[in-house]
């Protein structure tokens, strides 16, 4: 986070070496013991909702914090730092691999905290749905690499999940909060955090992409048969007029870095559609949460319902928040000041009151400093 401009989040790869992630996973630990014990652990789940809260803890931890790897990292230093016994949270998921473990560790968790097999059942469907939505319903570029769900005794969760781009090397993060939803297709993000923004993006998560969502489930309805005749009927002309038809981007936006929001696609299971319209989904979040339901059929349902039944889905980019508070200046944003103070006065409070070393603490109370805008 610096005083002015945007931070970057390059996309890294590579690991976090031992010797820093040891030592932030000790502070981590202190510093999640204080926030719980002073605060319990919905709030501790609110500020990891928070975008500013979290990239403020990744910098105190020492990590990197212009880097994409702040989110995997500082999330895997929790996983290692937080005790479910003790903390009465956990942290289910991770990088790559790992993320595809979520389901069976929630399975795992919930036997600790003693929840029934229908909690368990939502708590798993919570997890899936969140990626779903992301790598799904939301087409920006990016697809998610990493899923990480936070768990509490209380039952309540919240996620933390990032995408990367690999054509522009940028990643973005998603922050979901379980108390701020209401459903998990109508905007239900607590936060969507990065440094780019889309000239065109397909959101079917947008409240403008109502209507889309509804034509979608009843194009589903219809034998899939009638669907690629569809899609046949408006191929040939749809590639030909496809600039005219959409928002235009801003030069070179999309001819560098070309997404398939622009493209009807060529390869949607027609198999899993079959099963669908067996099925009949009654709203959007059963047509989402369908096996087999990608990316490239929720793209072509959509394009359908907008070129054939006027129902236009939302083209602008949802996220919201670049990774930074903002600059003295009003660039990129005016400083969101009652944000940036909270995160630093909770961080300060747990790092004095944290039982670690002078050195460690003074150390990290250094780097919070830097977080400081000078006025």
């Amino acid at each position: 986070m610096q005083r002015t401009g945007v931070a970057r989040l390059p996309l890294h790869y590579g690991k976090a070496p031992k010797w820093l992630v040891v030592r932030m996973q000790k502070l981590a630990k202190e510093i999640v013991t204080i926030i719980i014990n002073g605060y319990g652990t919905g709030e501790f789940l609110k500020r990891l909702s928070d975008p500013f809260w979290f990239q403020a803890l990744g910098c105190v931890l020492g990590y990197d914090w212009h880097s994409s790897g702040v989110t995997t990292v500082v999330t895997g230093v929790l996983k290692q730092a937080i005790i479910p016994e003790e903390h009465g949270v956990a942290v289910c998921g991770g990088k790559g691999r790992i993320s595809r473990q979520a389901p069976l560790e929630i399975e795992k968790v919930s036997e600790k905290f003693g929840f029934s097999s229908s909690k368990t059942e939502n708590l798993r469907y919570a997890s899936k749905m969140s990626a779903k939505v992301d790598n799904t319903a939301i087409q920006a570029g990016y697809q998610l690499y990493h899923h990480t769900f936070f768990l509490t005794e209380n039952g309540d969760w919240a996620v933390i999940q990032q995408g990367m781009c690999p054509q522009d090397r940028t990643a973005r993060r998603y922050h979901w909060l379980s108390e701020k939803i209401q459903n998990f297709i109508v905007e239900p993000h607590n936060a969507i955090v990065g440094d780019v923004k889309r000239d065109i993006a397909l959101d079917m998560t947008a409240k403008e992409s109502e209507g889309c969502r509804k034509a979608s489930v009843d194009i589903t309805k219809e034998k899939p048969n009638k669907i690629m005749r569809l899609i046949m009927s408006v191929r040939p002309a749809y590639q030909k007029s496809l600039q005219e038809w959409m928002p235009k981007p801003a030069e070179n936006a999309w001819r560098e870095y070309p997404i398939e929001v622009l493209s009807m696609p060529t390869n949607i299971n027609w198999k899993a559609l079959q099963e669908v319209y067996e099925f009949q989904p009654s709203n959007y979040e059963q047509l989402l949460g369908f096996k087999g339901v990608g990316p490239a059929t929720v793209r072509g349902l959509a394009l359908i319902a907008e070129l054939i039944y006027g129902e236009k889905p939302c083209w602008k980019d949802p996220v919201k928040y670049s990774f930074a508070y903002g600059g003295k200046d009003g660039v990129p944003h005016p400083v969101d000041r009652k944000a940036m103070d909270e995160s630093i006065r909770m961080l300060h409070q747990a790092i004095e009151q944290a039982k670690i070393g002078d050195k460690e603490r003074m150390y990290s109370l250094q780097r919070l400093r830097q977080l400081i805008p000078k006025h």
